[in-house]
């Protein structure tokens, strides 16, 4: 049975992938926020790395947290909604033997889509400055691994290069080429930094593999509107980070409130309310499975 629950969110991406415009997968870092994402009425949601650390750790997204951290934080958002979740598997935490482990931990998991990187260990964000890369080979090696450790052939490769900021826009175009012909399902051309790049990748890359667009929040990549990521032919339109920045906003300002006037009374009227936040962690789900088991 977990088989099968785990399958159905996995076709529906391909499908959804398959569709007439990008899919926009909202990051989330936490179980919360992922619900909140599938009750906005989106698809799919994107486990970020970067706000995976924050969450846990308070931490910058500089390579701190361990492969099986990760993948029990991927459970958990697995288990909070029914829409697929794609994960950030970072490089894999290792070489190609550790990305075998990898790809199989988030597969038991439930995600549907694992996307893995071509940094050197440990790796920085991608939209941060000093990020190496790892030799083109070691990085198809990492692929192959993938392709192959993964059991249920509905689960998804993302491989993403960040050889822009390294090696410039011809070496990232080379590289995510070789990557399809390594197995991947889908490729990601992470912090271009100009429309310029982005119309360019998009150009030689759309009809080789389903393109992934990090629309980072903040970030070095321009801010394009959803039309003209459709237009360039990008599947998959990722906002990693906006949820954290929000949340962290929301809290600032009560503690804020908090520490003025001693309470936060001032800062309730644009909170949710005590019984609507229990219902949309499911409460009355749980009322209802009270009365059944009595």
């Amino acid at each position: 049975m977990s088989d099968l629950l785990s399958t159905a969110p996995r076709a529906r991406l391909r499908d959804l992938l398959a569709g007439p415009g990008p899919l926009v997968a909202p990051g989330a870092y936490d179980a919360l926020s992922a619900r909140l994402v599938e009750q906005a009425g989106f698809d799919a949601v994107y486990m970020t790395g970067f706000g995976t650390t924050a969450g846990l750790l308070g931490r910058p997204d500089v390579g701190l947290l361990t492969g099986t951290e990760m993948a029990d934080n991927a459970r958990r958002l697995v288990a909070a909604v029914d829409v697929p979740v794609i994960a950030d598997g970072d490089t894999g935490y290792g070489n190609a033997i550790n990305v075998l482990r990898t790809v199989q931990t988030y597969e038991q998991a439930g995600v549907a889509a694992i996307q893995l990187e071509d940094q050197v260990t440990p790796k920085k964000c991608g939209h941060m400055s000093g990020k190496e890369i790892v030799p083109l080979p070691e990085m198809l090696g990492k692929i192959r691994a993938a392709t192959e450790a993964r059991r249920d052939p509905e689960f998804l490769i993302i491989a993403r290069t960040d050889a822009v900021a390294v090696e410039g826009v011809d070496a990232a175009i080379e590289r995510a080429r070789a990557f399809r012909d390594a197995g991947a399902d889908l490729l990601f051309v992470e912090a271009p930094t100009s429309e310029a790049d982005i119309e360019r990748i998009a150009g030689e890359l759309a009809g080789v593999a389903p393109l992934v667009f990090n629309w980072a929040e903040g970030g070095r990549t321009p801010p394009l509107g959803l039309d003209r990521m459709a237009e360039l032919g990008f599947a998959l339109v990722i906002y990693p980070i906006g949820t954290l920045l929000a949340a962290t906003a929301g809290m600032r300002s009560l503690l804020e409130t908090l520490r003025k006037d001693g309470t936060p009374q001032a800062a309730l009227p644009g909170l949710p309310a005590f019984d609507e936040f229990t219902s949309l962690v499911g409460l009355p789900e749980v009322r209802e499975l009270e009365q059944r088991y009595r």
